[in-house]
């Protein structure tokens, strides 16, 4: 029997990024339950599949290393949500592919969280695990994810756009691509 790997830790100047702790649960449940963090999703999870959610991301990282880790902010030690990388469904066109992706708790925006993060997680990704790309993708309508996915590098590629196979009937079903390479990424200013 093979045992997990040990959770992969990534640090910035202001943000720990780390596996899920108990005492995440709470704050998640409340980031996940304001409606405006979830305008851009068909609708918000309830307690119990916030903490199944909690349960899963937590699950990934400790198979894999690496996963949506949560995110510290290391000034005052609070809860912020989560960055990371995640694989991508089998049944959503990107895939197989991995994406980098963020939510955070609505008082945290405007900081520069999100790429800041986002940015050490592509880090990780193409200086440790080598991935040759990855991809982000998000609603045509959500122009905060989508400026995000421009500030660090990823650029928007119209031809992969796809409908959510999942939101069948949702008028933000209409999803955009993003990606970045890795020979593009280690090109660039980082």
């Amino acid at each position: 029997m093979t045992l997990p790997r040990r959770p992969v830790e990534l640090r910035t100047d202001r943000l720990l990024l780390r596996q899920w702790r108990d005492d995440d649960r709470e704050p998640f449940a409340a980031l996940n339950a304001d409606p405006v963090v979830m305008e851009h999703f068909t609708h918000p999870p309830d307690r119990e599949a916030s903490d199944a959610m909690v349960d899963r991301l937590s699950a990934g990282l400790a198979d894999r290393g690496w996963g949506l880790w949560a995110v510290e902010v290391l000034d005052d030690g609070g809860f912020a949500g989560f960055v990371g990388l995640s694989p991508v469904g089998d049944d959503l066109p990107p895939a197989p592919a991995v994406e980098v992706g963020w939510r955070l708790a609505h008082e945290r925006w405007g900081h520069g969280y999100a790429p800041e993060a986002a940015r050490r997680a592509l880090r990780f990704a193409f200086e440790e695990l080598a991935l040759p790309e990855v991809v982000s993708f998000t609603t045509v309508r959500n122009a905060r994810s989508r400026r995000v996915m421009e500030k660090i590098g990823l650029t928007h590629d119209p031809a992969g756009d796809f409908d959510h196979p999942r939101t069948p009937g949702w008028s933000g079903q209409r999803h955009v691509l993003y990606a970045v390479t890795r020979d593009a990424w280690l090109a660039g200013d980082r």
